[in-house]
């Protein structure tokens, strides 16, 4: 590998993990993370995969009630096989668990016939509503963990709280301003067009995240029991999220009281937001800390940083494999040309502008 070929923020990514990497290998003791493995029996594996399968199968719930709420009617078992894939290019590149969606989007609209607007507004209502949720729960806990700890700060605990409430404005803002009628994402980017004096809104994308912000400010204030109950799913997801990585550190050893779990999942949480490919260095170095801030052994973190590894790097290849049977999947029979109800493109009329929706309205009733 030529590093003179590399752009300097992969450099300063490689840098990161090798450091980050680099510190654990010096704090912790290989032999006691080693032997606080061992303590995992067969039948603990057993019960954690199980558990975990169960969880996996609520992650598309979202999904399919802002389609269903929309009147497209994909089989379950499809959407959660897109969503396993989108997990695996999400987990193995840069993004922050972002860069499966477009996938999410083209797999519903290449292989069930949902037009593009449609498509584009479940995909990102379902990741505004994920976003909502995790930021509110992280934000909870920081604020909580800044009321508990002393030793720090005033002013660094202002800016630690300030800066977790800012993170749960922005999915909530985007979400209000749908609501409200609004188009936040064509907004800003016409704006940026303006500043960069590129008439952006003249070209056939900025049209189709029109329409699909259109299709989304429809659902919000035409279906609030669908978006209710995807609400209701993102909670009941966190609540297995808890559930699950308590029963971990319980047959691991530990014995955590709630503040101190909740301290080691944030932790566990922050990492995996951090831009680097699966986390590599962050997720290791996040427990170790938290371990520590605990006064526990460090290598326990490790311990529970290679069990979470373990299982998102097997998710992520299963859905990365599972992703290469779906090529061979036929396309949907309905035709994706564009209609006065905002329907995606063909493939030879792209050049063509998409026609505009003169009122919100849903694609099909179903």
């Amino acid at each position: 590998m030529n590093l003179r070929n590399l752009p300097w923020r992969r450099l300063l990514l490689l840098f990161l993990t090798l450091a980050l990497l680099g510190w654990v290998a010096r704090t912790i003791s290989i032999r006691a993370a080693l032997a606080t493995l061992a303590q995992l029996r067969g039948t603990d594996l057993l019960l954690l995969a199980a558990v975990n399968l169960l969880l996996l199968a609520t992650f598309s719930g979202r999904w399919w009630l802002l389609l269903d709420a929309q009147g497209e009617r994909v089989p379950y078992w499809r959407l959660l096989g897109y969503r396993l894939t989108a997990f695996g290019i999400s987990y193995f590149t840069p993004a922050a668990h972002f860069g499966g969606e477009p996938y999410q989007i083209y797999a519903v609209s290449r292989w069930h016939g949902a037009p593009a607007p449609v498509s584009i507004a479940a995909v990102t209502l379902d990741k505004l509503l994920e976003m909502l949720i995790n930021f509110a729960v992280l934000s909870g806990g920081v604020l909580v963990l800044l009321m508990t700890q002393g030793g720090l700060a005033p002013w660094i605990k202002q800016q630690l709280a300030l800066s977790a409430l800012l993170l749960l404005a922005i999915p909530f803002g985007l979400l209000l301003a749908l609501w409200l009628g609004r188009h936040p994402l064509t907004g800003v980017v016409a704006w940026g067009g303006k500043v960069l004096r590129r008439p952006l809104a003249k070209h056939t994308w900025f049209e189709a995240l029109r329409q699909s912000e259109t299709q989304a400010i429809w659902l919000c204030r035409h279906r609030p029991r669908a978006l209710g109950l995807a609400l209701l799913v993102s909670i009941l997801i966190w609540v297995g999220v808890i559930g699950e990585f308590w029963l971990l550190t319980w047959m691991l050893g530990l014995s955590l009281s709630p503040l101190q779990a909740m301290t080691s999942l944030l932790a566990a949480r922050i990492a995996i937001l951090l831009p680097v490919p699966a986390a590599l260095g962050a997720l290791e170095a996040s427990q170790v800390l938290a371990m520590e801030s605990l006064g526990i052994d460090p290598s326990v973190g490790i311990a529970i940083a290679v069990v979470i590894r373990a299982r998102d790097v097997v998710l992520g290849l299963l859905g990365l494999a599972l992703g290469g049977t779906h090529i061979w999947q036929t396309p949907a029979a309905r035709p994706l040309t564009g209609s006065a109800t905002a329907r995606p493109h063909s493939e030879t009329a792209t050049a063509q502008p998409l026609p505009e929706i003169a009122t919100p309205q849903p694609i099909s009733e179903g």
